[in-house]
């Protein structure tokens, strides 16, 4: 893993952590908001919704910010954190579909 992904992926990890000793079930609005107040740009971002379309909580929400051609991914899920690092997608971005 070069420094750059590495120094990204302990960026999330912290980022996430804080937000998850606040609140255990943030939302995705707080987990983009603790990403970018981090130093990650925005444009770099990808966050999952944190309710599902009938309107109830999802069960783990992840976030990924991408970096050349890593992409490093968080999840929250029962309070916990974890990150890893895999490959962009063809299409350039970390998630499948449309972000939510």
């Amino acid at each position: 893993m070069d420094p750059a992904t590495s120094g990204l992926k302990e960026t999330v990890a912290a980022a996430l952590r804080t937000v998850v000793a606040a609140n255990p079930k943030p939302d995705k609005d707080q987990v983009a908001s603790a990403l970018t107040g981090a130093g990650i740009p925005a444009a770099s971002l990808q966050v999952s919704a944190s309710r599902t379309p009938t309107g109830l909580d999802v069960d783990s929400l992840e976030a990924a910010a991408l970096q050349g051609k890593d992409c490093v991914i968080g999840q929250i899920r029962d309070g916990a954190v974890v990150v890893t690092v895999l490959p962009v997608l063809a299409n350039g971005k970390c998630f499948v579909g449309t972000p939510a």
